[in-house]
């Protein structure tokens, strides 16, 4: 009896320590670019660039989406807008260096409230907010909830309302009692690096990924098992949020910009950028023609225009779309050549 138990414990002890090995590497690659601070228990993780005196634009607060670090947002921002603003490129509780903190992380105005007090220790007291995918919900709840710290809204591919069906099976399997840990620590890595190269492909479909992108921005960070636990965790609660929560979109008062690509596979354009045009008055929608999940890579022009519109810059955002359009045909054209 004793030798069947240790044939079977034997192949599951040691794929937990090829996780926990492989934890280690993807943290080795990617090490903190941040720094911890407080927030009331806990310590969330931020990039922090200081306002330069060139600055022409208000701060600025950089929430990335669901699988991922402010490593993303980092990669697509804080080259084009050196010089121009303070930046705050924030881990989400829980993700990438950032601790989790209590349950109340678990749902996107506990997040907003934990980046809003990171704001406050940082000494930024109002800011543009920038939410990508699930980061969308976020900066949702700040023009909600935190009204007096949100300076404007650019919503990118943003994920904000209700949809129908649910999350794939391994959230639920990552989340569930028991089960879960074991998943977390025996299953995500060796899944993961399987699935990693494609999926970050399908997240820029139809758009051709950027060739350094997994090598720039540690997606592979995600598949620690506490930080893919709580990822899980998010999505699994989002739906349920997001039913409660949409219908209060209508209060904000904030200068809002939607931008999104009309081939998003992921967070469908027309139920949510839509719905938030429909939503929030006086919100421009930016559709650009031919993009995917990654508009923030993709036409970082375009958003950048719409920063520079929220901060009350004259900017025409549907003829920006459309040179960002005939950039992209013409991108496609030579690497068909």
């Amino acid at each position: 009896m004793l030798a069947e138990v240790s044939a079977l414990l034997a192949p599951l002890a040691a794929a937990i320590g090829y996780s926990s090995f492989k934890a280690r590497q993807f943290e080795q690659a990617f090490p903190n670019v941040g720094e911890l601070t407080d927030v009331g228990g806990y310590r969330m993780n931020a990039l922090h660039i200081p306002r330069p005196d060139t600055a022409d634009l208000p701060a600025i607060v950089f929430i990335h989406g669901a699988s991922g670090n402010l490593l993303d947002q980092t990669g697509a921002f804080l080259r084009p807008l050196q010089g121009r603003a303070e930046m705050l490129f924030v881990d989400r509780p829980g993700h990438g260096y950032s601790e989790r903190g209590g349950p109340e992380n678990a749902v996107p105005s506990g997040q907003a409230a934990a980046i809003a007090r990171l704001m406050e220790r940082r000494g930024i007291e109002k800011a543009i907010i920038v939410g990508h995918s699930f980061g969308g919900a976020i900066a949702a709840a700040f023009g909600v909830h935190h009204p007096e710290k949100t300076a404007g809204l650019l919503f990118l591919a943003p994920a904000t309302h209700p949809w129908p069906g649910g999350v794939d099976w391994y959230y639920h399997a990552a989340t569930a009692p028991l089960l879960g840990w074991l998943f977390n620590h025996a299953l995500v890595v060796p899944m993961g690096l399987r699935r990693l190269e494609q999926g970050t492909m399908n997240v820029f479909r139809p758009n051709v990924r950027p060739a350094d992108y997994i090598a720039s921005t540690g997606p592979s960070l995600v598949l620690r098992p506490g930080t893919f636990h709580n990822n899980a965790t998010d999505f699994t609660r989002l739906l349920a949020y997001l039913k409660a929560e949409s219908h209060r979109y209508r209060e904000i008062t904030a200068p809002t910009v939607i931008m999104t690509g009309d081939s998003d596979d992921i967070v469908w354009e027309h139920l949510h950028s839509q719905g938030l045009a429909r939503d929030i008055a006086g919100s421009e929608l930016v559709t650009i023609r031919g993009v995917g999940h990654k508009p923030d890579y993709l036409a970082t022009d375009v958003a950048i225009a719409g920063l520079e519109k929220i901060a009350g810059m004259p900017r025409d955002l549907q003829a920006a779309a459309r040179i960002a359009e005939e950039r992209l045909a013409g991108d496609i054209v030579a690497t068909a050549n």
